[in-house]
């Protein structure tokens, strides 16, 4: 069995689910689904490499409860430790918290760890707190649109990281509308998004969410509760789309004229077809435009981290 590196004048274990006295302990409680991908790719470049001279993954599986058959099932995985954080989300509802995390990185003395990643762990966890207390602030909608979206344990467990009984949510910053053949840009947009120094957010349907429920249902719980914006893809394949014409229709829905949700459209490719006639109204982030491409994805991650 893997084993943890012997440690010798290691401090005292503190309580379960509190914080390293450097994090803020208000924080400490935060779920999991809180940090973002690169935080935790930040991580995975840590904990992923065998190390003899420092605690790795393994051992921090093996603090999680892990039995010498599961770590051996993640040794096999490109990025064992964010697979490890996925199911401890999963198997563990309300005990994956970023400050039982923390918690245990102390324990395994990774200090070069925990003082490389306070600053995004802590701005992950603030931004997910206000986005709670965003949506938690959001008006009631008018029966006839909020009751599309059906109150029951559907809807509990949706995406890869929410956990499965309902007790943590995972937020994000846009939900993004788009169809199978603009994937490709998608991808692109996840990359120059998520990736750099923007850290936002993005619902990815093929990514995000689990199968084996309601498109439908889905969309309009992602799109009302969980997302504060929406990017709309727009190419001559999204006008032959009818999950992205309900998204878009859902989203204006909810915020006529566009003045809460900010529906953002990008047109991604040259188009044959004209310009979808309930979008004109809208101003838009082109794609295709060589004049302005240098400017695009600045422009849309500004818009997408509004208040």
């Amino acid at each position: 069995m893997a084993t943890a590196p012997a440690r010798s004048g290691s401090a005292p274990d503190s309580a379960p689910g509190s914080a390293p006295g450097f994090f803020p302990p208000e924080l400490a409680a935060v779920p999991m689904v809180a940090l973002n991908y690169g935080v935790r790719r930040r991580l995975g470049l840590y904990l992923n490499p065998r190390a003899a001279a420092a605690a790795d993954w393994t051992a921090l599986a093996e603090e999680l409860g892990c039995e010498y058959l599961e770590i051996r099932r993640l040794e096999a995985l490109p990025d064992p430790t964010g697979a490890l954080l996925d199911e401890w989300q999963s198997r563990c509802p309300g005990g994956a918290t970023v400050g039982r995390l923390l918690e245990l990185l102390k324990r395994l003395e990774r200090h070069d760890v925990l003082v490389d990643l306070a600053a995004g762990v802590e701005e992950d966890c603030k931004k997910y707190l206000k986005r709670k207390q965003q949506q938690a602030e959001q008006p009631l909608q008018v029966p006839a649109v909020d009751s599309s979206v059906p109150k029951t344990s559907e809807l509990m467990g949706i995406t890869t990281r929410d956990d499965p009984y309902g007790n943590g949510t995972e937020l994000f910053d846009a939900f993004i509308c788009y169809c199978q053949k603009d994937l490709q840009f998608v991808q692109e947009m996840i990359r120059e998004l998520e990736q750099t120094e923007f850290k936002l957010k993005l619902c990815v349907f093929d990514r995000d969410v689990l199968p084996g429920t309601c498109v439908w249902s889905i969309s309009g719980e992602l799109i009302e509760r969980r997302c504060r914006r929406m990017v709309v893809v727009i190419s001559d394949d999204y006008l032959e789309s009818d999950e992205c014409d309900f998204q878009t229709k859902f989203a204006l829905s909810l915020s006529p004229g566009a003045r809460l949700k900010r529906l953002i459209p990008v047109k991604c490719k040259a188009m044959k077809n004209e310009f979808p006639s309930i979008l004109r109204f809208i101003t838009i982030c082109d794609y295709t435009n060589p004049c302005t491409k240098k400017w695009f994805w600045t422009r849309l991650a500004k818009s997408l981290m509004l208040p």
